[in-house]
């Protein structure tokens, strides 16, 4: 499949022409609607899928919460290995905390489908945030450790989850040693259960780098530990940052450069963004929110508005700039056929066992047609 980039003057029909395809195919494969408009600088994916996914060729999991639509969840597991059930909690006791919906379905559907459910752990605190005093608490006992463990196991059994990820984030520094032995009890009580143990690491670039997001997570131990890794290689702009690229390819690079000098490349997968976010403008840190949206949305708010997409080369990253009715401008940055081939491009490049989409409640075809009509990795 090929990507084109839309011109002044162009028409569905011309483009089908142009590639001597369908212009339904390029309907189909953009998530076009009617009446058809193209923003100028939209990046279209253009080919016939062969419909063959091929799970088995190419890695790929994606993570969703319990309350995503049954109609995208049907779309997307034929592209997965692995649905990343996002999310259970716990207590400083060890007791296990819900999602807030059932999530035997989302199971279920996995199952029918042979794709393995994962139980994803997350130290989330009554306010929805993470936690890490939480962590600090649990991590330090081992009797409490062993507690969650063994709740965790009965819960999965009994449920059909076919392996755990630990995502846990804002680790304290000191207590970098103890997650380390947390990660490694759970793959020695996990594997003797025949489960799978992956672990969510924050986007490092060296070992010695400073910040909340990273001095508790030692790569090279919980590499050698784990049985996968998702770098996740996202949120450079995020909701109450300035305003760029949410995924920059540069950026990217220089984290997969320093994993593999710790980890495995076999043991690696590569973290997928599958959102942009809209800014008001002027931007004003500390009272700036964004808006997150979905990458077809970002493109139908540029036709919307009649915004010229361009094309970030250092980042790899589309943008536009509209101004909205009240007169208020804006900017958005978001992910495209352009971006995400840069990204595949660098996971077969340093040979990287696949890729975590974070997440998959909104439905984008491009990004699963132009993953799986890749060569292989």
């Amino acid at each position: 499949m090929e990507i084109y980039v839309v011109q002044n003057g162009d028409t569905v029909d011309g483009i089908g022409t142009m590639f001597s395809v369908s212009p339904e195919s390029v309907i189909w494969n953009n998530q076009l609607v009617y009446p058809y408009e193209l923003a100028v600088g939209q990046a279209l994916l253009v080919g016939e899928f062969d419909g063959t996914a091929a799970p088995e060729r190419r890695k790929a999991g994606g993570y969703a919460y319990t309350y995503i639509s049954r109609w995208v969840l049907e779309q997307t597991l034929p592209f997965l290995n692995r649905l990343f059930v996002f999310s259970y909690g716990f207590t400083t006791s060890g007791d296990i905390i819900d999602p807030p919906r059932d999530d035997s379905w989302m199971i279920r559907m996995s199952l029918e489908q042979r794709v393995i459910p994962i139980l994803t752990l997350t130290p989330l605190g009554q306010d929805g945030k993470f936690n890490n005093n939480l962590i600090h608490e649990v991590i330090i006992n081992e009797t409490v450790t062993d507690r969650l463990l063994m709740n965790l196991v009965s819960l999965m059994q009994e449920k059909g989850y076919g392996g755990i990820d630990i995502d846990f984030e804002y680790i304290l520094a000191g207590d970098r040693d103890f997650f380390t032995s947390f990660v490694q009890r759970t793959v020695e009580i996990m594997h003797s259960y025949g489960f799978t143990v992956s672990v969510a690491l924050a986007p490092k670039t060296s070992a010695d780098q400073k910040g909340l997001l990273y001095e508790g997570k030692d790569y090279a131990a919980i590499g050698a530990a784990a049985d996968e890794a998702l770098l996740m290689t996202y949120e450079w702009g995020y909701k109450y940052g300035p305003p760029m690229a949410v995924a920059p390819l540069n950026m990217v690079r220089r984290v997969v450069e320093y994993a593999v000098s710790e980890i495995d490349n076999s043991k690696i997968n590569l973290g997928i963004a599958n959102y942009g976010y809209d800014w008001p403008l002027p931007f004003v840190r500390g009272e700036t929110a964004a808006k997150t949206i979905g990458n077809i949305e970002a493109v139908r708010i540029a036709i919307q508005y009649g915004a010229q997409i361009r094309f970030d080369e250092l980042s790899r990253s589309p943008y536009f700039n509209y101004t909205d009715e009240e007169g208020t401008e804006h900017v958005v940055w978001y992910e495209d056929a352009r971006s995400l081939q840069g990204k595949y491009g660098l996971m077969d490049e340093y040979r990287l066992n696949g890729i975590g989409v974070w997440q998959i409640m909104r439905w984008y075809r491009a990004m699963w047609l132009l993953f799986f009509s890749g060569r292989e990795g």
